[in-house]
């Protein structure tokens, strides 16, 4: 059994390069993958591994960067290790909006907890924003929610741009990163009633029970797993080889879906060319399979 963990954490960040050696050469130490992104406003990852070893790296992370704690931690279990390496990207900015976060400027009095979360997007007049990216949207997302159909984060604040300030505005993403710099920027646009999910979608599926929860579907995660149901359980969807998008087990059944190749999302868009290259990666990995090895682009690596 392996331990995932999500994080991030605003703090100013000095030595980046340094820091990035430093930290990579700790996580082939102690066999840890998944992916770590350093800039000047902070850190943001998510990491899988041994328990024993999450420990030690976050031990880690909070020696290197001079932290106590995280503004937002995870944690949930998976069966198989959900990444194939690890790494640490050096960023501009932990997540891209063009907009640098100081640690000082996050609203922690707009957090609210997933029961105070229930209470607010029952009311009729909130707008309930869901920040992530439209195929995430497609996977799972709350009631009356709205996607503002943005492939490019950078491009939200032109979106957010349309809302009246005077009216309740609640948001929410995966792990809560997303809506710390929406929040501030609405802010700073003069927005006074402002909320977002503490600790994003996870939290709320690991807290709240599925018989009293105002969540639809399954949430998209970026590794292996693919989506996470109530509990934080692997969820049922797959990933398209051929577009790098989630589909259902409905989707698996289309005429147009072929394993390790298309789905009804790419298949028109596929030349023949990609098609072929896809079906030759396909029986490699079905080989791999057979003589017992892994292949890179088979979902569970060990």
């Amino acid at each position: 059994m392996f331990e995932v963990l999500g994080f991030y954490k605003f703090i100013k960040v000095k030595s980046l390069k340094k820091n990035k050696i430093l930290l990579y050469n700790f996580l082939i130490k102690k066999k840890i993958r998944g992916t770590i992104i350093i800039a000047n406003e902070g850190i943001n990852g998510t990491i899988s591994g041994e328990s024993k070893n999450i420990k030690s790296t976050i031990n880690k992370l909070k020696k290197i960067f001079s932290f106590k704690e995280f503004d937002n931690s995870n944690n949930s279990k998976s069966k198989f290790q959900p990444f194939h390496k690890p790494k640490v990207k050096i960023k501009k900015e932990v997540v891209p909006m063009n907009l640098t976060l100081n640690s000082k400027e996050r609203n922690l009095d707009t957090h609210l907890n997933p029961k105070e979360w229930n209470e607010l997007i029952k009311q009729k007049n909130t707008h309930i924003i869901d920040t992530r990216k439209p195929f995430e949207f497609t996977v799972g997302t709350f009631k009356k929610s709205v996607n503002p159909n943005v492939n490019n984060f950078r491009d939200f604040p032109k979106y957010l741009n349309k809302l009246k300030k005077n009216e309740p505005v609640a948001m929410f993403c995966t792990g809560g990163i997303r809506c710390e710099k929406t929040s501030v920027y609405l802010k700073k646009k003069g927005f006074k009633n402002i909320y977002q999910l503490n600790g994003g979608i996870l939290n709320y599926l690991k807290q709240i029970k599925e018989k009293d929860s105002l969540w639809k579907g399954e949430c998209f995660v970026f590794d292996n797993r693919i989506s996470l149901k109530h509990g934080l359980k692997v969820g049922t969807y797959f990933m398209c080889s051929g577009c790098r998008k989630p589909i259902s087990p409905k989707d698996k059944k289309s005429k147009k879906y072929e394993e390790g190749v298309s789905c009804p999302n790419c298949y028109d868009s596929l030349t023949e060319t990609q098609k072929s290259r896809f079906r030759m990666r396909q029986k490699q990995i079905n080989l791999a399979k057979k003589s017992g090895s892994k292949h890179i682009f088979q979902k569970e690596f060990k």
